[in-house]
């Protein structure tokens, strides 16, 4: 039982020590998830309140409203899958 001591210490530091490598990568991963999150939410405010000053200026018709709503928001998910990937 004694010799399988130092060799079950020596497994169980191997694999504390291979996985901090992968710690930095998963916060850094974490905070562009975070950032692409943010980005969406600020782009779904931008784009009702574009929505809502079209509606109220007459400009266009309710569905060229909804196109330009539709277009901003596919346009803030696009930024947010360049930040996060």
């Amino acid at each position: 039982m004694l010799e399988f001591k130092p060799l079950l210490t020596a497994l169980v530091a191997t694999i504390f020590l291979a996985g901090l490598p992968g710690v930095p990568w998963a916060t850094e991963q974490a905070q562009r998830r975070r950032a692409g999150r943010d980005v969406k939410q600020e782009t779904r405010q931008n784009s009702r309140q574009t929505k809502q000053a079209c509606r109220a200026d007459n400009e266009k018709s309710n569905s060229a409203c909804r196109q330009d709503k539709r277009a901003a928001k596919q346009q803030g998910r696009k930024t947010s899958r360049d930040i996060k990937y």
